[in-house]
């Protein structure tokens, strides 16, 4: 099983050299791999599958493109998690639950996916807004208001957030690994695999499973490549 993993590359646009980078990514796997896992953040904003920008137009479509080679499957963040079914139908690509379990042929095969901000429990400021932006009435609420109005809404949010976040220190921002531990052994998993804190590496817990984090695209792009039971994170050039 060949599989590639991608989180946070939080695009904006598709007229830089990041869009240029995804769709490369893109391209390799659908050569390359049986399937390809996007787990969350993936846009820096998703503002509803009704989105008409010339940005969303093309991200589906490349989307589209690739799922229909090989499937694709997506992963709400914290920062697209109004992907609805039209967003799915619309692109050809399966919306995972957070987490996620993929099976394997031994307890030690099988692999837990998550966004990881769910596992932030030390910032219990974060933890309240995640609650409420998950919240089915709130999104009802805001799917309800015109497209500009949940244009200003996220960049309104957005910069909320990066002044939030300047006052936090590290360790409020990172997970909880007691609490990944918990779900591993709930979801009898030994591997998890997440982003959203944009400090890639592999860990090793204390139970004696490991947790793969995800790097986030900015200076340089990241990818897992899976390859049976072997991974591997990579990191390239954009």
């Amino acid at each position: 099983m060949n599989r590639v993993f991608i989180s946070d590359l939080h695009l904006e646009s598709e007229n830089d050299a990041k869009y240029r980078s995804f769709q490369l990514v893109l391209q390799s796997a659908c050569d390359e791999a049986n399937e390809v896992y996007i787990l969350g953040d993936l846009v820096e904003v998703w503002v509803g599958d009704d989105d008409d920008s010339r940005f969303a137009e093309t991200l589906i479509a490349d989307l589209r493109m690739c799922a229909a080679r090989i499937p694709v499957h997506v992963m709400h963040g914290n920062r697209d998690f109004l992907y609805r079914e039209r967003f799915a139908e619309r692109t050809g690509a399966f919306l995972l639950t957070d987490p996620f379990v993929l099976s394997g042929e031994s307890h030690a095969d099988r692999i837990l996916l998550a966004h990881g901000d769910a596992y932030c429990t030390s910032d219990v400021e974060y933890m309240q807004v995640r609650r409420l932006f998950r919240s089915t009435e709130w999104q009802n609420q805001i799917l309800g208001s015109t497209l500009e109005e949940r244009r200003e809404l996220a960049r309104s949010l957005r910069e909320q957030s990066r002044t939030a976040n300047q006052l936090k220190a590290a360790n409020i921002t990172d997970v909880v690994e007691a609490e990944i531990e918990k779900d591993l052994e709930e979801h009898e998993c030994q591997t998890m695999i997440h982003g959203h804190t944009h400090r890639p590496g592999i860990h090793t817990l204390g139970s004696g499973a490991r947790r793969v984090v995800l790097g986030d695209w900015d200076l340089c792009g990241w990818l897992l490549r899976q390859h049976n039971t072997t991974l591997r994170l990579e990191r390239f050039a954009i």
